[in-house]
Formats: structure tokens, sequence, C-alpha cells
């Protein structure tokens, strides 16, 4: 008598199914596979081999603390190829003596996550013996036409889904730096920490069955994610801090990569990470997103809305010397914002609206109760269709609001000025497959001050005030005529009066740290008549979010013009006054308000500096091989005329440090340079970057890299 099929072993094909599948950065042990791609797994019978007419092979995959075959979260499939209860699909690939190797496929709308896979096996339609053949990890797949985050593009593939490093865009419109970051989306143990991160999430707290089944859904995945980086509703990855005081935590300036914030909320059981902003939250959605396989980019937007009544108006309030004043609304332009753009079909929208989505994991405003933004279409948002999901508006207004202008004196309030240009510069990302900048500004918006930005802007507010039930046609007239120019009107003038006199700044030399600022204020009188001046100078640091500090530096001018005269008023603020109060934005607002006696003409003019450091230069010697002791040196400096202490190095690189390198470097002289020499063994070949960082009790965030290729073999 014939006895029942039994299997002894099981051979996931871990190394080889990952490398078909893109995941042998991950693990060549575990098996890590994508959805709507087959992988194969060897059974190895005990007792026999498979004999179809007597075996009925089924196979069962399960997901989450309660497998449900109606949610899709269990899944029972047979190998004889009858139609089951689940779109799962097993299919025999080679019938050995006594092992059989089976093709198994996931369809590519299956939740994604960690599963246990087991086998019932029916022989002579007598018993059942059930075996569990081990756990595989499921995750998003771009290379395949039927998941809806595919992407058909293999460059773009490598870019938003393979690279493991970038850069995030800083600075100001005027001075664009990028900022070296280690995403590190493969790196050991965080596949795990990604997927605990869902495990943490209200959702799950308060549905574990339904939020495992919803997580086939990138919008849904790309929701929860958002929510959960930030640590506004939850035990998220990352409390954010803009207060300028971070004695309890990591000043967000010195990161430099992602896998160690991940890694220390893991290991102190999910606490929130002490601190980040902006950039850093973005940082860590990348790796998060990349690593669950849905493509994913970094992106910069400068001079960006911050719109917290939704009107599409900041409101900035200027005092008599030109400095701005503290919103009591907490409307800002942020010198920059940085959030992610994940690609995704969006079945929830009308055709034409998938692709690219934003999300902003920076825990600015709430949406639907959480602190979360997005997925909002970019087409919508260049299309202004607003009243999409999710958070189109607020998105909207980041690159699209007007800016409002008013002077406060007195107790009073004047409007000054509109401005249809200032919001939504450079949005910038990395390029694909190389250091450059990507300019992406057109995907966001039409040409500023074009009729056609203009209509969209205005779609855009009667929709916002349809839905408030307000005048959808209130000050459209305005609107469409909005004066752009960054010399501001009275109200009182008429929209034929030309501003007669222009202000403009120029600075002298370089913006360097620890040097005197030299500038000069061009002052033009465009008329026939004498022209005197009388010009209110200010300067106050900045945070990247918009918020001033109170100023450092005043003066006043007098300034006389004969008629189409020009003159220059030069100005000078040395490091010894801008030093003590720079944030560690490093960043510096000059402004002059200028008015003339005999007309109520006001001129505001301004400019943001960003104060440069010298970078850090890294240098590898000899060749870069897996396996084999590599050295690398490591060059940096003390900018500043004045000692600086408790100096720290990091220097971190996937594939090439196992764990961030951190050395104490202790006090630097003035001006002092220095070099160190570290040892390494990389441990994965391919393209990879070293990223470092040097602090002090002076300064934060100055920053190097180097890009280096590593070979398998000598």
């Amino acid at each position: 008598m014939e006895q029942g099929l039994e299997v002894a072993l099981t051979d996931l094909q871990s190394s080889w199914n990952n490398v078909q599948h893109h995941t042998e950065e991950i693990s060549s042990e575990r098996l890590l596979v994508r959805r709507g791609q087959a992988f194969n797994i060897t059974l190895y019978f005990r007792n026999r081999g498979f004999q179809p007419v007597l075996d009925n092979i089924i196979f069962v995959a399960e997901t989450g603390p309660l497998p449900d075959l109606s949610n899709g979260t269990r899944a029972l499939f047979s190998l004889a190829g009858h139609h089951g209860p689940s779109p799962w699909i097993a299919s025999l690939e080679t019938n050995g003596a006594s092992s059989l190797e089976v093709s198994l496929c996931a369809p590519p709308t299956a939740a994604v996550g960690r599963y246990l896979l087991k086998v019932h096996i029916d022989s002579f339609q007598k018993s059942v013996t059930a075996y569990q053949l081990g756990e595989f990890i499921l995750l998003f797949n771009p290379w395949c036409p039927g998941d809806s985050v595919y992407l058909d593009s293999e460059p773009q593939r490598q870019e938003y889904v393979v690279n493991d490093y970038g850069f995030i865009y800083q600075g100001n419109k005027n001075w664009i730096r990028p900022c070296p970051w280690n995403y590190g989306q493969f790196e050991e143990n965080i596949i795990d920490i990604c997927l605990e991160l869902l495990d943490k999430s209200l959702n799950f707290q308060i549905d574990p069955a339904i939020d495992c089944a919803l997580r086939g859904s990138p919008v849904y995945i790309s929701r929860v994610v958002c929510a959960m980086i930030n640590s506004n509703d939850d035990n998220g990855v990352l409390n954010g801090n803009w207060s300028e005081n971070y004695l309890d935590g990591i000043n967000p300036a010195e990161w430099t990569g992602s896998v160690a914030i991940l890694k220390q909320w893991h290991a102190t059981g999910c606490q929130p990470v002490r601190y980040g902003q902006c950039w850093v939250f973005a940082a860590i959605m990348c790796t998060v997103m990349r690593c669950l396989g849905i493509p994913t980019r970094v992106i910069t937007n400068f001079d960006s809305g911050h719109d917290t009544d939704g009107n599409l108006i900041i409101d900035e309030y200027y005092d008599s010397t030109g400095r701005i004043l503290e919103n009591k609304k907490k409307d800002t332009v942020w010198n920059f914002h940085v959030w992610n753009e994940c690609w995704m079909a969006r079945k929830d929208l009308p055709p034409g609206y998938g692709g690219w989505q934003v999300l902003d994991a920076t825990p600015q405003e709430t949406s639907n109760g959480l602190y979360c933004c997005g997925p909002a279409s970019v087409r919508a948002i260049k299309e202004g269709e607003v009243d999409l999901n999710y958070d189109t508006a607020f998105a909207f207004s980041m690159v699209n609001a007007d800016c409002m202008s008013w002077l406060v004196y007195g107790g009073k309030e004047q409007k000054i000025h509109r401005d249809t240009n200032t919001v939504g510069n450079f949005i910038s990302t990395k390029s694909i497959q190389s250091d450059e900048r990507d300019d992406i500004t057109e995907n966001y918006k039409y040409i500023e001050g074009s009729p056609q930005e203009r209509l969209v802007f205005m779609k855009a507010l009667q929709k916002l005030r349809a839905g408030r039930s307000e005048d959808p046609h209130k000050e459209d007239s305005v609107l469409l005529n909005g004066d752009s120019s960054r010399s501001l009107h009275m109200p009182s003038l008429r929209p034929s009066d030309v501003i007669q006199v222009s202000l403009k700044f120029q600075l002298l030399d370089p913006p360097n740290m620890g040097q005197d600022i030299r500038f000069v204020l061009l002052a033009l009188n465009m008329s026939l008549q004498f022209k005197d001046l009388k010009v209110n100078l200010s300067a106050q640091s900045l945070l990247h979010d918009g918020s001033p500090l109170p100023p450092f530096w005043q003066d006043t001018a007098f300034i006389t013009l004969s008629p189409e005269e020009a003159k220059t008023h030069s100005c000078r603020i040395p490091y010894s006054q801008y030093g003590p109060y720079l944030s560690t934005d490093k960043l510096i607002r000059i402004s002059a308000l200028g008015e003339e006696k005999s007309s109520p003409e006001k001129i505001l003019v301004d400019k943001i500096i960003t104060l440069a450091y010298p970078g850090i230069m890294i240098n590898v010697l000899g060749a870069a091989v897996v396996n084999q002791p590599l050295s690398i040196q490591v060059l940096f400096s003390n900018p500043l005329s004045e000692h600086v202490a408790d100096c720290v190095l990091t220097v971190e690189g996937s594939g090439l440090f196992k764990k961030q390198q951190r050395v104490l470097i202790g006090v630097l002289k003035p001006q002092h340079r220095a070099s160190i020499t570290l040892e390494t063994v990389p441990f994965k070949s391919g393209q990879r970057q070293i990223q470092a960082n040097l602090r002090s009790n002076k300064f934060k965030d100055i920053k190097g890299y180097r890009n280096i290729y590593v070979d398998l073999r000598l």
C-alpha cells in the first residue's frame, strides 16, 4: 500500500530568488520576493516522489495576526492548477525522484508584509498532512506591469528603488547646496524595522485584520508610513524640533543618514528619536518606501508656502525698519521645505492623476485627524484640482500661494503689496543616475506670471471657496492682475502709477562663515525729478521654516538722487556681530525699507544669505574591493578665527561601514586643518558613497562626501 507523501526538507532558494526579485542587497539567506513575479522553491520528500494522480498539494500563504481568506490575508492555491479561492498561483517546474520544484506567484495586488508559507498534502483523498515550509517577505514590485507601483524605466527603477544614497538640496534659491544622505534601505535589519513601523501604526493597533488587508494599496501604505515617520500622533520615528534647543537629542543638521535613526528607534522600544526637521522626515520616508518597493524620491521646494487658513495667501508682516515680524497666524514662507514623491497608480482618482504623488511627513497640518500629508497627485497640483484626495489644496499652497505684505505701525496694519511669484522656486531632486540637480518646477506649476498659471490659481481658489460656501469670485480681478514686482506699492496708488526708485542688494564677497559680510545697497532713480530717500536697513537670522529671530544689526541711510542717478550705500556686518545670533540654518535676512519724503511710496527689498562652510575632503587610498581592507582619509578644518570645542566627526556609507563611525576630535585651533585615516572592509560591491559630518560647539554641519566604486574581486 502506498504511503502518504511526507515533506522532509524545504529549500526556499533564497539566494537565487532574491537576485531575480532585486532583493539580494537585503539578504541572500532570507526569502524576499516581489508580488506579481514567480519564485521557485524545492520540496524534498522523506519516503517517495510526488505522484500527480495520488497527491494533491495545496499551498497556504498567511500574513498578519488574523489571516482571513475573505480579506486576502490568507491564500489557498493548489498545485493541480484548479482555480481555488485565491488568485495566487502554484505550478510544477521539475518533478524528481524524491523532490519537487514548484513556482509560486503572488498576485500583483497582494498585501505586502511578512508571510508564513505552509503546505497541505492530501494523498489518496484520505488524510491531509500539514507542514510549515518557512517565512518570506512580500514587497511591492515596480518591475511588474500589473503592480500599481509599476515604473516602466529601468534607470528610474535603479534610481528610485535600488539606489541607497543621494542628495537632499538645502540653502536658498540663490545658493542651492546638495546635502549627501545615506538612505541605506537595504542595510541589515532595515526591512524588519520598516515592517515593525507598519505594525506600530494607529491603524494596526485599532484593527490589525483590516490594516493588513489594506497593505496591498500603495495609497494606503504611503499614508500609514507618512503618519508614522513623525511622532505627533503615535510612537513614530522622529520628534520634530524647530526651537534651536537640542540639548536632549541630536541637532537635525548633524544627521547624514537614515540607518542610525531607524536602528535607534527600534533599539529603544520604538521611542521617537530626537530630533528631525523636514529633510530628515523626508529622508526617513524615502528609506522606508524604497525598502518596501515603492519608487520614491526626495523633493526640495525653495520659498515654500505654509498657508494655515487655506486661502492661498501667505501674510507677511514688517515693521518700519523692514524687519520681518513673527506671524500671529503662523503663515510662513519656508526658505526651503523638503517632501517626497512616490510613484503609484491612483485608481481612487479620475484617469490621468497617477504617477508621482506628493507625501509630506513633516508634521504641519492634520489630514483626517492625523499628522500626514498626501498622497497628492503632482498633476492635480499643477492643474489646480485641489478637491482631489489627499491634501492637494495644502500641497498646492506650498508651491503656488500668493504673498501679501503688511506694514505694521502705530498698532495698525497696512497692506503694501501682493506678490504672485515668491512661493515655489527651483523645485529640485537628484537626477537619475547622476549627481546633478534636476529642476522639476514645471511638473508643479505653469510658468509664473503666465495667463495659464493665474487661471489655475483662480480655479484652485474658487474650489476652496466653494468648499467653504464663500463667494467663489471674490477679488478675482486683483488675483488675475496681481503685481509681481518686489517693490511695494501703498494701496492708495493707482495701478497705472510707476515706481520711480528701485533698491537692490549686492554682495561684494562670497558669504563665508567666520568672515565679515560686505554688501552694498544700490539705489536707482528712474524719474526726471530729484528724490530724497530715507532707508532703514536691518539684518536678522532666520530659521529655515521662515521664523524670524530678533535683529542684530540696524542702519539708516539718507540718499539724495538726481534724475536718473544711481548711488550705492556700503554696508558691513562683522562676524563678531552676527556670529552669536546665527541659527543652525546659517540664514541671514538683510532688508531695506525706503520711503521718499514727498510721497507715500514705500520700497521694500530683502536678500537672504546662507553662510557657507568649507567642505570635508575624503580621499580613498587604494582600490576598493569586497572583503579587502580599505583606508579612507578624511580632511577637515576649523573655518573660524577662534577655538572650537566638542568636535565630533561622523562617517558612514552603506556597504562600506557596518555602522556609523564616530571619532572624537576635541578642540580645533583657529583656522586649523586636520586629517584622520579610517580603516574599513567593504562588504557590498558596486557604486557606493561615503558621507561625513563635522560638528562642534560653534557649528553643527560641515559636510562632505565621496563616491566610490567597489569591485567584487581584485
